[in-house]
This record gives structure tokens, sequence and C-alpha cells, in this order.
């Protein structure tokens, strides 16, 4: 199934302003995760969707295809559907923009996984015990089909019988949408357990959009922060 996958590239980052354009290995980060998601076999193509107009010029600087979106959007996710319902397609791949690791290989296979499930997501499984206690790492617990149980930033699940055991799924910042899923997820309001937690897509599995989870292999290291960046630097040099 072909789709389009749409980057969110906002520009006044709470933590780390200007982070689409800031250097990493020589390069805007914004261009890495657009080369990423280059990759893929099946997408009809790539797009960044952005708040500024500097991000604009630099991505097509580079040779890729950015929007202009609404500035007033409260995240992403709103970003992406307002870009969304000008394509024509049934489904969209939200790859966030501070990404820089994630292949489009990675989303081809989501894509293919996924099946007819409302949204789709990436996870990878992890023993770190600092990560598993850090409220940084999103953790994710599936049921015995691969659908989102639950999505947290405290350590799940804890193994009661032997708490040495850390093995967990982390949430990667990737999204898969059926078009119909994504315009209904935008005109819900934020839920109690998603303000609770602060993590978007408990909206979904609050109002029964269930989410469908594939795990890949890989070393992984998203960009939340400046001290994030000489991390993604060594990963990349080691790729």
């Amino acid at each position: 199934m072909s789709y389009w996958i749409i980057i969110p590239a906002r520009y006044h980052s709470r933590r780390f302003p200007g982070k689409p354009l800031a250097l990493v290995a020589g390069k805007p980060l914004v261009q890495w995760v657009w080369e990423r998601a280059c990759q893929s076999q099946k997408a009809k193509g790539v797009i960044v969707a952005t708040d500024h107009p500097e991000i604009v010029r630099v991505v097509e600087g580079f040779g890729g295809q950015a929007v202009l979106t609404d500035p007033a959007h409260r995240s992403g996710t709103e970003r992406v559907a307002e870009v969304a319902q000008k394509l024509s397609t049934r489904l969209v791949v939200n790859l966030q923009g501070d990404e820089p690791l994630i292949s489009g290989f990675f989303l081809d296979r989501l894509v293919e996984e996924m099946g007819e499930a409302p949204l789709g997501t990436l996870a990878v499984r992890q023993n770190s015990c600092e990560e598993w206690a850090s409220a940084h790492v999103v953790k994710v617990v599936c049921d015995c089909q691969g659908y989102a149980l639950y999505f947290s930033r405290s350590g799940v699940p804890y193994c009661f019988r032997d708490p040495s055991r850390r093995s967990f799924l982390r949430h990667l910042g990737v999204y898969a949408y059926q078009l119909w899923a994504l315009a209904k997820l935008v005109r819900l309001p934020p839920g109690r357990l998603e303000q609770d937690e602060d993590l978007e897509q408990l909206r979904a599995l609050e109002n029964g959009l269930r989410i469908k989870v594939v795990e890949v292999d890989g070393c992984f290291q998203g960009v939340d922060t400046p001290e994030d960046v000489p991390k993604v630097e060594r990963l990349l040099q080691q790729k």
C-alpha cells in the first residue's frame, strides 16, 4: 500500500528552540530525518510540515518539499492533519522531525504490518534500567495481538517476581494513521490520561482507537534537548 510521509518540524520547541535547524554531524536535523524518510520504497512522497518560513527555505535548499502550516497548531498531529487532508491518500505516516535514525524501510514495514488498524506505531525492545526509570523514555505495553494497551513515562511493565529484569518496549516517534482515524483524533479533546502523562497517543486509546505496535531492532536516539545531539552523532558514526 502506498502512502505519504509527513514530517512535522516545529521551530518554537519549548526545550530546544530552532531544533529542526540544529546542526547534527554537519547537516540540519530536519535534513537527516528527510533523507531517512526518502529510503522508503513505498511512499508516494515526503513533506515537511512546519510553522516557520526559515525551515521551508532550508528544506527546499536541500531539495525537499515543505509546507508552511498554521502556527496555532498545538501538536505535530494537528500539523500533519492539515497537510494530509489535501493529499490523495487514505494512509499517512507521521515521522517526527527529531528522529534522525528511523529509516524509511521501517516505515514501509509499519504500514504493511498495521493492516487495517486505525493507527500504527513502532517500538524497540530494551533492558536498560536507567531508561526504564526515565520519564523521558516512553514505554508501551501490548496485548497478545500486538496492540497497545497503554503508554507511560513510568517504568512499565514492573517485574514483580524479579525486579532486576527490565525488558520493556520503548516507543519510537512514528505514527501511521488511516486518514479517517487522523481526522477523528484531531477533533477529540485531550483526555485525562493524555494530560496526566503528557502523551497524545493516549487520546486515541481513551477513545477506542486501537494502535498496532510493530517491534523493530536497532539503535535509536531522538533529539529532545541539545545534549542529545552528540549522542546522535556518535550513533551516526557507528552506522
